[in-house]
């Protein structure tokens, strides 16, 4: 972004890359996912590098409100400093604390989660999508939390699925009745409670039920649970996890 406005240059987005697709290895590949459409579409988008911080999701749900008022403040005034107006995110957590939570400290938005951006480029016409590899496949979708029940947004991700030729196989918990992958609320960042199941573990059981042979998800949090849980059932050379950015580029050879 920087380098941008010293260019003179005002991107149309921008990316909010966010803590997960910047230094998880398995999230970066859904960042590489959504640049390679966004350059595919020729969007002019900039990141903010060094100058992105945490939103500060994780601090405010495990009740630290202070620190999570400084993580965003600090955002805020860099977001404000160069006049952003429209935001892609590639994480559902990102994606509701900048829509709903900045705004009452100072930072208004236009937030987009990168299911709802692939839809809307496909509506228009400016990306166009066939099946490709996943033609006639057994596909099932996992509502991220804060995509789903925390902002209402379930038939983006299905619409592009569905744009793929395959076939959507619902789990028996879906949509507004969702199960959580178990790292929400901050609590990826700890150690599970007493119990006799992972919640990981049960939500993945649901998925295999589908018999599908991808499980689909926008946030990689639930990237990481749900690959969790499949090794757990050593299910890795029959079931792919996949974030719908990496399915709509493959599907695209981009």
């Amino acid at each position: 972004m920087a380098e941008c406005v010293a260019r003179g240059e005002e991107p149309e987005i921008l990316f909010w890359v966010g803590c997960s697709g910047s230094f998880d290895d398995r999230a970066k590949k859904i960042t590489k996912a959504i640049v390679k459409i966004l350059n595919h579409v020729n969007i002019k988008f900039a990141v903010l590098g060094p100058e992105e911080s945490c939103t500060g999701d994780p601090a405010k749900r495990a009740g630290n409100e202070f620190l999570f008022q400084m993580q965003a403040m600090q955002n805020i005034n860099t977001l404000n400093g160069y006049n952003v107006k429209k935001i892609v995110t590639g994480c559902p957590h990102c994606f509701n604390t900048i829509k709903n939570e900045y705004p009452g400290l100072g930072g208004k938005y236009q937030v987009v989660h990168h299911t709802q951006l692939i839809q809307q480029l496909i509506d228009s016409g400016k990306l166009k999508v066939e099946g490709g590899a996943f033609k006639g496949k057994k596909i099932t979708f996992h509502d991220p939390c804060y995509l789903g029940r925390g902002n209402g947004e379930y038939e983006a991700p299905r619409t592009i699925i569905q744009k793929l030729d395959a076939e959507l196989n619902e789990m028996k918990r879906s949509r507004e009745k969702g199960f959580c992958c178990g790292a929400g609320g901050a609590q990826m960042f700890k150690e599970a409670e007493k119990g006799n199941k992972e919640v990981n573990v049960e939500r993945t059981e649901e998925a295999l039920e589908t018999n599908a042979e991808v499980i689909a998800t926008g946030c990689p949090f639930c990237m990481t649970m749900m690959r969790d849980g499949v090794k757990h059932f050593e299910k890795e050379s029959k079931v792919q996890v996949l974030d719908v950015a990496e399915m709509i580029a493959q599907a695209n050879d981009l």
